[in-house]
């Protein structure tokens, strides 16, 4: 019975999991570079720190890098019959190079998915994990502390091998870029059209009853409430990885996944300060139906064409 664990990385995630877990009775030991927030000086100190016998340690760090760095250093302080959790989002392929490593070496390693972000100790994390039953069953406490209340399986899956609770995030997040997307575009036109004097009332007016309602709606209606115009924020919308990845396994099986792709090119487009392919177009109509086309420059949106059409 796992009751004491390691958690590396206590940022916005994972300083709420860390509160989640020892509400829910399992002790936590964290490490992070910042002094005020972890409780031990290093890697070392966490390991020496969990309790003897099989060691679990859990790895709440930025994909990529950051990730293979701790790793790794684990790798070297751990101990035949410990365990490694991952739970940032890394790409499936590098599960299974990690687990293989750390297998030589006798530890074992299981993937998770998270989902949850700031309100996850508040409302508990989804889980989606990967790895071998036997371990993945010993973790079983630690997976119950986290997730959201109600039955087990409305908040956690083990989704497969190694790999899988990543996998099944990635898709997780595609899945969520889409929707994003199409509740974005609707509050757009809403905007757009003068007949609707009540963006943000419509939008929560949709949180009850409708069969748009989600908790990404809730949010969205949330945001309208704290800044109705979206005045705020500037409109660059980055994308951490996810995205890219869904929709390269999508091509790899011949899956069509056209929602998620444009949804991806959106966030491309919101980077761009103006659009060299938007250009082309432009220059394309002029050149084969003289149609007009603007200067560029500081001319007013609401301008009208600067030559009569052809």
């Amino acid at each position: 019975m796992v009751s004491h664990i390691g958690l590396v990385g206590l940022g916005k995630m994972g300083h709420n999991m860390r509160e989640r877990l020892r509400n829910g009775g399992i002790e936590v030991t964290g490490y992070d570079p910042r002094p005020e927030v972890t409780d031990v000086p290093d890697l070392a100190g966490l390991v020496a720190a969990l309790p003897e016998g099989r060691r679990v340690v859990w790895v709440m760090v930025p994909a990529g890098a950051p990730t293979r760095g701790v790793v790794d250093e684990l790798g070297t302080l751990l101990s035949e019959g410990d365990i490694v959790i991952e739970g940032g989002n890394s790409h499936y392929p590098e599960d299974q190079a990690r687990a293989a490593e750390l297998a030589e070496r006798g530890v074992g390693y299981v993937d998770v998915g998270v989902s949850g972000g700031v309100w996850g100790l508040e409302n508990g994390y989804g889980l989606m994990v990967g790895g071998e039953r036997d371990l993945v069953e010993h973790l079983m406490p630690v997976f119950d502390a986290l997730r959201p209340e109600g039955p087990r399986e409305e908040g956690f899956v083990h989704a497969g091998e190694v790999g899988a609770g990543h996998f099944a995030k990635m898709v997780h997040n595609g899945i969520e870029y889409g929707l994003m997307q199409a509740y974005a575009e609707g509050y757009e036109l809403l905007a757009a059209k003068d007949i609707v004097t009540d963006v943000h009332g419509t939008m929560k007016a949709w949180t009850r009853g409708t069969v748009v309602r989600s908790w990404l709606l809730d949010l969205m209606v949330k945001a309208l409430e704290e800044d109705p115009s979206l005045t705020a924020i500037d409109d660059w919308v980055d994308d951490s990885g996810e995205g890219r990845w869904t929709v390269d396994e999508a091509i790899d099986n011949a899956v069509p996944l056209p929602v998620i792709s444009a949804a991806l090119f959106a966030r491309f487009s919101s980077r761009q300060t103006e659009s060299p392919a938007m250009k082309a177009v432009a220059a394309l109509r002029q050149q084969f139906g003289g149609h007009a086309v603007r200067p560029a420059g500081p001319a007013s949106p609401g301008a009208g064409p600067l030559e009569p059409p052809a």
